[in-house]
């Protein structure tokens, strides 16, 4: 324990502050070194002075006690422990010194001066020591002014309570305001740490639910080969030893790349996952129309448009068809939410080697709406740009001047790898890449 204590007396609590770090609230970091310069220019000279005419000490001495037990709280601001360590040695040594000359009905043994500079230097203490060094001071103050009680108690006229009282006081401010200044930068930065956390979380469990769906369009086309491999040997007549040997081994490689992905899905749906609804068949364009239908039964006038040439392409990847599904889904969710009633309009388009997703919602005709929700969580965001990072596609997303927003995607339609696996994002697609145009007319609040 009183190695603990040493420790502390010894050991400042903190690092000293920059003496004018750069920031709005410069002014007032260097507010706490104009006030002590201010009071130790006011009490140096008081103190010689006072000294030397009113208690009838030695000019000489009277100089060098109030050097010493003034000018050290010039440090108070970045080192008031090492401050301590030089002012109160000296207030003791001058509370001695005092003993020396005749009773001249002064306070003793501490001056109305050493009162303010030690009252100062105990502030200063406060905010920057711990609660252990604190008490220390406090329990050595009190001590020393026990001491001179004993020594001489007719010359005593109670400075030394009150030096304890007060100095107890103004430990106990400033160590509070310490602690709760130091309460809320630990809030400050969990809240900052659970915020970065909360985004990381966002995007691993977008991504998570990404390669569970992934998993269901690789798993058909490795079980098709499985199949084919298999079967192959049956269906080809004449075919050599080396063919159906070659046909065994991607069969076998196959399975044994189904069984790994299986296995690696079952890790992504430890969380329970794995409801019936993940079970389902994964959805793609065909089912667009029913996605407009529903959020036209929720109260939005969605205007929409599949040209014929999409029809026309045929089956499209699967992993493109179901980003787009999704991109569309997650846009008009968000209108629903955020924009009750604002005219939206869905629009698919193809250059031939891209597919073009467009969602625009345009403000709601009526100001008095009520948003579902105020604020969003940014998922539905980061799951799209994910989606089309996926793909290899490209994503424009943002405001309208007017107030409404826009979601513009361009997903690849062949090769669609090469760009995800780059690990690079393209800059973002503007519409007149997907030959949309940028704001089409307004539909009717109808729909």
């Amino acid at each position: 324990m009183l190695r603990d204590v040493v420790h502390d007396l010894t050991t400042p609590a903190a690092p000293p502050p920059a003496p004018a770090a750069p920031g709005e609230r410069r002014w007032l970091r260097r507010l706490p070194y104009f006030l002590l310069g201010v009071l130790t220019a006011i009490l140096l000279p008081v103190t010689g002075t006072m000294l030397t005419n009113g208690y009838g000490l030695h000019p000489a001495a009277s100089g060098v006690l109030a050097i010493t037990q003034v000018t050290p709280l010039l440090l108070a601001v970045r080192r008031p422990l090492q401050a301590w360590w030089i002012i109160f040695p000296a207030d003791v040594v001058g509370g001695f010194a005092l003993l020396t000359v005749p009773d001249q009905e002064q306070p003793w043994p501490w001056t109305p001066m050493v009162i303010i500079g030690y009252l100062a230097l105990s502030l200063a203490l406060g905010l920057r020591e711990g609660r252990r060094t604190l008490v220390t001071v406090w329990l050595l103050s009190g001590a020393v002014g026990a001491l001179f009680e004993l020594i001489s108690q007719d010359r005593s006229d109670g400075t030394p309570v009150l030096l304890f009282v007060l100095g107890g006081i103004v430990l106990l401010i400033g160590g509070t305001v310490r602690e709760r200044r130091d309460a809320q930068r630990r809030l400050a930065e969990v809240e900052t740490i659970s915020e970065a956390e909360r985004a990381r979380r966002t995007l691993l469990e977008e991504r998570a639910r990404i390669a569970r769906e992934l998993h269901d369009v690789v798993a058909h086309h490795m079980s098709v080969i499985t199949v084919q491999a298999d079967s192959a040997p049956y269906r080809i007549e004449e075919l050599p030893p080396q063919a159906r040997e070659e046909f065994g081994t991607i069969a076998a490689m196959a399975r044994e790349s189904l069984t790994e992905m299986r296995r690696l899905l079952g890790v992504l749906r430890s969380d329970g996952a794995g409801n019936d609804p993940e079970r389902m068949p994964q959805p793609g364009l065909s089912r667009v129309p029913q996605l407009v239908e529903a959020t036209l039964r929720a109260g939005v006038p969605v205007e929409w448009e599949i040209p014929e040439a999409v029809n026309r392409l045929g089956p499209l990847p699967q992993a493109v068809e179901l980003s787009a599904y999704r991109i569309v889904q997650e846009a008009l969710a968000n209108v629903v939410r955020h924009a009750p009633g604002a005219p939206t309009h869905v629009s698919l388009t193809t250059t031939g080697s891209h597919l073009g997703v467009l969602v625009i919602n345009y403000a709601p005709p009526e100001p008095a709406s009520v948003p579902l929700e105020t604020a969003g969580t940014g998922h539905g965001l980061v799951g799209m740009r994910e989606r089309v990072r996926l793909v290899g596609g490209t994503v424009d997303i943002g405001p309208l001047p007017d107030g409404g927003f826009r979601v513009a995607a361009r997903l690849p339609l062949a090769a669609h790898g090469a760009a995800a696996e780059s690990g690079t994002d393209r800059p973002a697609a503007g519409p007149e890449e997907m030959d949309i145009p940028r704001t089409p007319s307004p539909p009717a609040p109808d729909g």
